[in-house]
């Protein structure tokens, strides 16, 4: 059993739940929203394929591999996204946070950060993790550059690591953030979210 369980997560007006087949349609339409599964270097699902990627994601959460979630407007019960733990590594007390992506209309405002908080704080907080990853495609500029902000370190790349979905090969950026950097990450993410806009 994975020490990764499911849970909700929840901060200002956002929520974290669980994702479940019940989500398709929800994430069907924020993914509309911009057409994201039409960016080369994401892992968004195409419309038709929402209900394979849920399964392929709960699939993953019973092998104890990833734990994706739902973002959701907690006023509304909105779906504006998802994200993930994933490559889950027990032994060592390592999660990776990805496959994020959110509706066009919630990138640039306080979602990313807010889901971030949460799911740091869960990871080093609850969980007790020493190290927290992220990777992302080396030409997902604006995804380096939301990781970077976040206080994460980059690690280094890992070339001709992956295919994307056009049957390119991509080289991995991969980042870390270890837990005694984590407090000093924290009261940045805090500042972020509370400074006037």
């Amino acid at each position: 059993m994975s020490f990764v369980q499911p849970v909700t997560l929840a901060a200002r007006g956002l929520e974290l739940v669980p994702l479940a087949l019940e989500h398709e349609a929800g994430l069907r339409a924020a993914a509309a929203d911009g057409e994201l599964w039409k960016l080369r270097v994401t892992s968004v699902p195409e419309p038709e394929q929402t209900q394979a990627y849920i399964e392929a994601a709960l699939a993953a959460r019973q092998d104890g591999n990833r734990l994706a979630f739902a973002v959701r407007d907690q006023a509304s019960g909105t779906v504006l996204g998802s994200t993930s733990y994933h490559d889950i590594l027990p032994a060592v007390r390592r999660v990776e946070i990805g496959y994020t992506w959110y509706a066009a209309r919630c990138q640039r405002t306080h979602v990313n950060t807010t889901c971030k908080l949460l799911m740091l704080t869960h990871a080093f907080e609850t969980l007790g993790c020493n190290v927290v990853g992220w990777r992302t495609d080396n030409f997902n500029f604006a995804s380096q550059a939301a990781i970077e902000r976040l206080g994460a370190k980059k690690d280094g790349v890992i070339r001709g690591h992956a295919l994307r979905r056009d049957g390119t090969i991509r080289d991995t950026v991969m980042y870390s953030l270890r837990c005694g950097e984590w407090p000093e990450v924290k009261a940045q993410l805090l500042y972020l979210l509370d400074k006037p806009r």
